[in-house]
């Protein structure tokens, strides 16, 4: 299962945070950003997560992040 977030990271220091974040929680996840993409992707691949937890760690760092359609 891969899905696709839209933030509003922009910092490449504060992607880093927060992939580190995100792994201790999907730690068998693919996990990565785009900070290129005008949507500032989060990318998660993996078996095993759960697009609430994501979006919530994210938001803890105040964040925005909303899953894209497919």
């Amino acid at each position: 299962m891969i899905e696709i977030f839209k933030t509003n990271v922009e910092s490449t220091a504060v992607s880093q945070e927060l992939l580190a974040q995100l792994q201790l929680h999907f730690p068998s996840c693919k996990i990565n950003f785009d900070l290129d993409d005008c949507d500032h992707i989060l990318r998660i691949e993996g078996s095993e997560f759960c697009t609430e937890t994501a979006v919530q760690v994210i938001a803890s760092w105040n964040y925005t992040c909303e899953l894209l359609p497919d």
